[in-house]
């Protein structure tokens, strides 16, 4: 099932051609079929967060590019952490869409041409208190249920090249079939 009209909005577009862990805003980004943000390190065909690197630099590239939703920031603010896009590493920061919820395989269709297929959630690192100091604890949460609710956004692979810019529709197609939940990638 596809969406016909947006379900939400590109609010912002980053991306960085080395390994830190901000990545700074830019006006357009263009997504490589296979491959993701052109220009950004984490950008090709096989893994390249150093880490998964390490362990095997064969892998698929399963996180080519990086969501986070601005709802999320919004929430952190009354727990007293201000983030902005790109802050956290992502390459979209979008809006109108609970990127968490969305099953495995969920196509998301950005702007004029560009799709990408979800293929998991992102673990937040350890990282992210080096950011600011206890902002871990804000996106992995543990219920009273011992149920892990993690915030860290979600990945994906590019489908379908394009440009992508601020203010783009995102409209959302589902896969056919079982919905999977999102597992880390």
């Amino acid at each position: 099932m596809t969406l016909d009209r947006p379900a939400g909005t590109v609010i912002s577009v980053s991306r960085d051609d080395a390994h830190r862990f901000s990545k700074p805003v830019v006006s357009s980004i263009r997504l490589l079929a296979g491959i993701g943000v052109e220009g950004d390190s984490h950008a090709g065909a096989t893994v390249q967060h150093r880490y998964a690197k390490k362990r095997n630099p064969a892998a698929p590239n399963l996180c080519q590019v990086h969501f986070m939703a601005a709802e999320l920031f919004d929430d952190l603010v009354p727990t007293g952490y201000v983030v902005a896009p790109g802050e956290l590493g992502e390459n979209l920061t979008t809006r109108g869409i609970n990127l968490m919820l969305l099953p495995l395989g969920t196509r998301l269709h950005l702007g004029a041409e560009a799709v990408v297929s979800i293929t998991g959630m992102r673990s937040p690192c350890s990282l992210i208190n080096g950011f600011q100091k206890g902002l871990m604890k804000q996106l992995i949460r543990t219920d009273a249920s011992g149920t892990v609710a993690r915030r860290g956004g979600i990945m994906g692979v590019v489908m379908t090249g394009g440009i992508v810019n601020p203010g783009d529709g995102i409209r959302v197609e589902l896969p056919v079939g079982e919905h999977l939940p999102l597992d880390v990638v």
